[in-house]
């Protein structure tokens, strides 16, 4: 007679909204058990009603750049369901500044977040993950394969996040799988949606430079990161994959043979 397969357990950080959220119902709706994680109990509960029905999901309000904090919700989400198989470490936050710039609160903000919260919770999870043969799968940025404008301590954390990929695959490439997801810009808030409305100049800026002439849907990029979780990505460990409309694919030169006439 076949054994009965446990299902999969996720933990996903910052799953109170963007790309946290979509990849939550997109992990429900996959079947796993999915454990949200995030600062504020209510989004995450706004987030479990938007899971399919009868989903097996469950909210933790932890802060990631707590080291005691995730440790100790990982180690609960670990007794309660016998395992962790999946961390999405997707907490982060974002401000803008150059070096001179930026202000010490908003620098501390997101180094504890953007960088301290992927290593304390993949820390907590490894154990965890390397009984379960596990994976981690860490949302980056384009911002972190190369420099933007003003972004300096973003695309500084997000830079210390995709070598954190590589080494973990390294370090862990025998026991568990370790690889990134890059979104360039993503339609997470109501203000990006209306910054790049159709005829701002944003927009044409940005279609000037994305070939795809449009930015990504949460939804996409938590279909990436639900890929890279499977098992159809069985043999990827250290990879990174933009989901950024093809922006990255280019050397930053504008398209020298179109005309606007």
């Amino acid at each position: 007679m076949d054994q009965i397969r446990p299902r999969r357990v996720a933990i996903i950080t910052g799953a109170g909204s963007g790309i946290g959220a979509a990849s939550a119902r997109r992990f429900a709706a996959d079947g796993y058990i999915v454990a949200l994680v995030g600062r504020t109990l209510a989004t995450l509960q706004r987030t479990m009603r938007e899971c399919p029905a009868g989903a097996d999901v469950h909210a933790w309000a932890a802060d990631v750049s707590d080291m005691a904090s995730i440790t100790a919700v990982v180690s609960e989400v670990a007794e309660r369901f016998g395992s962790v198989d999946v961390l999405v470490n997707n907490a982060g936050v974002a401000m803008p500044g150059a070096v001179d710039e930026v202000d010490l609160e908003s620098y501390q903000s997101m180094m504890r977040t953007n960088f301290d919260g992927v290593f304390f919770a993949s820390r907590a999870a490894l154990p965890h993950l390397v009984r379960a043969r596990g994976c981690i799968v860490n949302v980056g940025a384009v911002s972190g394969l190369g420099g933007d404008w003003g972004q300096a301590v973003y695309n500084m954390t997000k830079g210390a996040v995709r070598n954190l990929t590589n080494v973990m695959a390294l370090d862990h490439g025998r026991q568990i799988r370790v690889n990134a997801v890059h979104p360039g810009v993503t339609l997470t808030k109501q203000y990006y949606r209306d910054a790049l409305a159709d005829g701002t100049s944003l927009q044409k800026r940005f279609i000037d430079r994305v070939p795809m002439g449009r930015p990504a849907e949460p939804e996409e990029a938590a279909a990436v990161i639900a890929f890279l979780a499977g098992s159809d990505a069985s043999c990827l460990n250290g990879v990174h994959i933009p989901v950024d409309g093809g922006l990255t694919a280019s050397n930053g030169q504008t398209n020298l043979y179109r005309s606007d006439d």
